[in-house]
Formats: structure tokens, C-alpha cells, sequence
């Protein structure tokens, strides 16, 4: 079995960054790994060596070398990094594919598994775009010089009034339907049980959470859900590994 190979596992992970749901991804599924902490520069850009190990130098990034293998494998993106390692070693982060007696049929997959394939790209590819404008933004309104201040945040004002503000409230009201809609009494985006959908939802929601940027009186779910997320004891465990080596661990981008 794939899950019985050994290797030896490598995450970089920076501060402020996906990185912390890879660290999440190892601990729950109990893989021995090495740690490799990385700090951001003044400019709150990656550092340059992490280019050594990939061209984009953006994190997280993991390497696996299998035993016996001459060099190992890098990966990169958060979404490529949680499928690849989810389908070696936690299998049990998948939901069931098929419907009995309807494996290998078209329509024929479970609830569950298709909102696990939806969710492990819905969340870089609509939520975090949002999210990352609104950080910007508010990097912007706290870093403009006074004299133009007002002019800069009469722009991002309204921007985000009639785009960005109405965007992430489509999007929280959809994912605390989601919630609520969850199959087998829910709990989890994809069911009664965590998957690997749910750990590459945590660092968006959590940031989100942590900023404020939803309520828990407009979303009581969906805060209740990031709750449950942030409870689970490996989470627990991923950010202890943090907290012994960096004194502290900040959710929020």
C-alpha cells in the first residue's frame, strides 16, 4: 500500500502563509516529517532562499523522497501539496468516491465526495482571491501617506462597496449553507467526518474569523464550524509545533 511507503518528508513553512495547513495535514495524518521555519523580510515578501528550492519561492513548499529514490519531489501550491500527500498518506481525509453498485459511473459519485472535489479548489480559487484584495486593501488605507488618505480611501471605499464587501457576503452566505446542508448530520463541509476539503478551508476561514471579517451573529455556523476546526486535537498539535519554536502563532494573513 502507498500509505506503507516510507519517506522522508520536508515542509517549509512561513509565517503568515498556507503553510499552516500542510503543518495541520502532516499531524493528522501521523507522518514523521522535518520543520523548516521560514520568516518573511521587511517587505512581508518570502525569502530568497526558498527559491533554491523552487523557482517561485513562495511557500508552503514540501519535498518527499521516497526510500531508495535518488532525489526527492517537490511540491508546490497548497491544493497540488494537500491532494498529493492525501493520496499516499490519508486516506481516510477522502470521502467514498462511488455509491455502492454505481463505481465507475457517470453521476454515480457520492455527496460527499463531490463536495470534497469542489471544496479542495473552491477555496484558492473564489474564496482566497477575496480575501487577499481585502487584506491589500487595508494595507493601502494604513499605509497611504495623509495627504492623499482621503483620496485612497474614497477608492477602496468604493470598491468595496459595490464589489469586494458583496462578493465575501455571497460567499459566507454560501458556506453557511453549506454548512448546514452538510450529509450524514454534518459537522463538517463534506459530512460527518473531517476531510482533507476542511483542512485547506481552515486558513481562509480562520483568517477570515480572526479579522472579523464575518460575524458569528449573521454567521453563527460557519463561526461555530471554524471553532470545531481549530478544536480538532492535530490542529491543536500543528500549531503547538509552531508556538515551541516561534513563542506564539497567528492565524490570521
Amino acid at each position: 500500500m502507498a500509505s506503507a511507503q516510507k519517506a522522508k518528508i520536508v515542509l517549509h513553512w512561513l509565517d503568515k502563509s498556507r503553510a499552516q495547513r500542510v503543518l495541520w495535514l502532516l499531524e493528522e495524518s501521523k507522518l514523521e516529517y522535518e520543520l523548516k521555519i521560514h520568516h518573511r523580510a521587511v517587505t512581508k515578501m518570502a525569502p530568497p532562499e526558498l527559491k533554491n528550492i523552487h523557482p517561485l519561492g513562495k511557500a508552503p513548499i514540501v519535498t518527499v523522497q521516497a526510500e531508495g529514490a535518488k532525489d526527492p519531489l517537490v511540491l508546490a501550491e497548497s491544493g497540488a501539496i494537500i491532494e498529493y500527500l492525501t493520496e499516499h498518506f490519508g486516506a481516510h481525509l477522502k470521502p467514498t468516491q462511488y455509491q455502492q453498485g454505481k463505481e465507475g459511473q457517470l453521476q454515480g459519485e457520492t455527496e460527499e465526495w463531490m463536495r470534497y472535489r469542489y471544496f479542495m479548489h473552491y477555496t484558492e480559487g473564489t474564496l482566497m482571491p477575496f480575501l487577499v484584495m481585502a487584506l491589500v486593501f487595508n494595507s493601502i488605507k494604513t499605509a497611504s501617506p495623509f495627504f492623499i488618505k482621503p483620496i485612497s480611501n474614497a477608492l477602496i471605499g468604493r470598491v468595496e462597496s459595490f464589489f469586494l464587501t458583496p462578493n465575501l457576503e455571497s460567499n459566507f452566505s454560501f458556506l453557511e449553507e453549506q454548512v448546514k446542508t452538510a450529509p450524514n448530520g454534518g459537522g463538517y463541509l463534506c459530512g460527518s467526518k473531517l476531510t482533507a476539503a476542511d483542512i485547506i478551508m481552515s486558513f481562509p476561514l480562520g483568517a477570515a474569523k480572526g479579522r472579523s471579517t464575518f460575524s458569528k451573529e449573521k454567521f453563527p455556523l460557519l463561526w461555530s464550524y471554524v471553532d470545531r476546526l481549530q478544536a480538532t486535537e492535530s490542529y491543536k498539535r500543528a500549531v503547538q509545533k509552531i508556538v515551541d519554536v516561534e513563542g506564539s502563532y497567528d492565524p490570521s494573513l
